[in-house]
């Protein structure tokens, strides 16, 4: 399962948004990835994401395989909209 999303924090998903983003991510139990420019980077962990480079306007794809796939991807959706608008 698949979804596009954009980064909209103005400063982008550097360390303390990542380390949300992450932390929620670990409760599920299905593989979570983020695709950016054909890599992919595991959701799981803080140097992955970090070293994806997600600067604010950023497009990249959340993909998630697992019995909790479909929630998994909704609530990192919705995630990334409320890290943004802390940060506005």
């Amino acid at each position: 399962m698949k979804c596009e999303v954009e980064i909209l924090n103005p400063l982008g998903l550097h360390a303390r948004p990542a380390a949300e983003f992450v932390k929620e991510a670990r409760q599920f139990s299905s593989k979570i990835l983020i695709w950016r420019g054909g890599e992919a980077f595991s959701a799981r962990s803080i140097l992955d994401l970090l070293s994806a480079d997600l600067g604010c306007g950023t497009k990249c794809t959340l993909e998630a395989e697992g019995p909790d796939a479909e929630f998994a991807l909704a609530r990192l959706q919705a995630l990334l909209l409320e890290l943004a608008q802390r940060e506005r």
